[in-house]
This record gives structure tokens, C-alpha cells and sequence, in this order.
């Protein structure tokens, strides 16, 4: 379990040499640790460990903000976890019945491709808890097979969602298919970031955030503007409960 940190460690590390190569201001790229079919022992080493000596650059040891795909999986990871504060975020594709728990158990939703469950988020987020906050999630290879919204229907959605009072619209993410080769890695990354910028300019100018990247190509997201990366094996190994 203590390879857990180490490989943590090694990962900001790669973070931080990334933003330092490609001009990008020092701590600017968030770390989601994808927990998705990771056992209980996995997280709590890295969860509670945060709570140890700082680390390089003021941050702790550990890590307290977990991405989760499935959503039976995830409620009980949380009702285990319930003492630690973490945030969590939501990353897997969302069916209409299960909208009102992740209304209610997430801090985040990265996987926005449909205006009705961005709706049906907004109606059934507690009053006490502040909005959710949401990304839109682009198709951005075109793929039948993929989740995603279009890119000319990125401004049709996020239009709809402004208006919405308890879900706030804070940028996009993208699960490109694999590319091997680093200037290939970052060409669906340079897609998105320029749609993020026009969605910026032609309306949205408090956008923030551009997912990007997991495990095999973060450092190329990082290079074409991520500013949130979402590492599972890399950090966690292999998944299996």
C-alpha cells in the first residue's frame, strides 16, 4: 500500500514538470484520483494520509478528491469515507434514475451530455448545499461509441444550463480514444481547449475548468491547457474489488 503514495508522489512530480515545460503557472493543474473499482484499502491509504507531514510544495501526502463512475460503487465508498472531507466528483454516464442521489452525494459532475440531466440535476440538488458544479463532456472524436455532446452542440447546451439555479457550468472534459505518440496526444486536446475559449468569449467568461487527461496522456493534456487531470491506474494500479 505504501507504493500507493510513492506512485502519488511521482505523479505530481510529472504534473509539476509538465506545467514548468509548457509555461503553465506552478500548482495550476488539479489531481483527481480515479477510485472506479478500487478497493476500500486503496483510498483510505491515500485519503488519510493527507492528513500527514506536508509534502513537496505544501501539499500533503495524500489525496482527498476522488472521481467515481458507478454510482452504487461509489455511496458506499463515501458512507465509509463519511468522517474524511473529501470531494467527489462524478465521471460516468448517468441514467435518469440515479440523477437524484448524485444531485445530493457530489460535488462534481464531469459527464454533462444531455440537457435533461443537467436539468433534473438543478431540480434535485438539496436548497441547503450550494450548486453542483458541471462540465460538459465532448465527443471529441466523433465516436459512435462515446459519450459526449457534439462540438456544435456545445453552445446549445450550455446556453440551456446558464439559466438554471442549482447547477453552475464551469468548463468541459473529454475522453479522447488512445493515441500513442505525444503529438497525436494532443490534438484532441487542442480541439477542446479551443472550443472552451469560444465558448468563453461568446458568453461564458467565468468558465474555469478544462478536464483533461488520464493516466497515458496527461502531460500532453497539460501542454494544450488542462487544468484538471483524472489519474486511476498510474496512481492506484490495477483496478478490482
Amino acid at each position: 500500500m505504501l507504493k500507493i503514495i510513492d506512485n502519488l508522489t511521482d505523479i505530481r512530480r510529472r504534473i509539476a514538470d509538465a506545467e514548468a515545460e509548457f509555461n503553465r503557472e506552478p500548482g495550476s493543474v488539479k489531481l483527481i484520483g480515479v477510485t472506479k473499482k478500487q478497493p476500500m484499502g486503496k483510498l483510505k491509504v491515500v485519503a488519510e494520509a493527507q492528513d500527514d507531514d506536508e509534502g513537496e510544495g505544501g501539499q500533503g501526502k495524500g489525496l482527498r478528491v476522488f472521481g467515481e463512475n458507478h454510482l452504487q460503487e461509489a455511496l458506499a465508498k463515501q458512507s465509509r469515507l463519511k468522517s474524511l472531507d473529501i470531494e467527489w466528483h462524478f465521471l460516468g454516464a448517468i441514467q435518469s434514475n440515479k440523477t437524484e442521489a448524485i444531485a445530493k452525494y457530489f460535488n462534481w459532475v464531469q459527464s454533462i451530455d444531455r440537457a435533461k440531466i443537467a436539468l433534473r440535476l438543478s431540480e434535485q440538488r438539496p436548497a441547503d448545499m450550494d450548486p453542483i458544479n458541471i462540465l460538459l463532456q465532448v465527443n471529441v472524436d466523433d465516436e459512435d461509441t462515446k459519450a459526449g455532446v457534439a462540438f456544435e452542440e456545445i453552445p446549445m447546451i450550455a446556453n440551456f444550463i446558464k439559466d438554471l439555479p442549482n447547477v453552475k457550468l464551469r468548463g468541459l472534459m473529454c475522453i479522447p480514444a488512445i493515441r500513442r505518440e505525444f503529438d497525436e496526444q494532443r490534438e484532441p486536446f487542442r480541439k477542446l481547449h479551443e472550443a472552451f475559449e469560444e465558448l468563453k468569449a461568446n458568453g461564458f467568461p467565468d468558465l474555469d475548468t478544462l478536464s483533461m487527461g488520464m493516466s497515458h496522456d496527461f502531460e500532453a493534456a497539460i501542454a494544450e491547457g488542462s487544468n484538471m487531470v483524472r489519474i486511476g491506474a498510474a496512481i492506484f494500479g490495477s483496478s478490482g474489488i
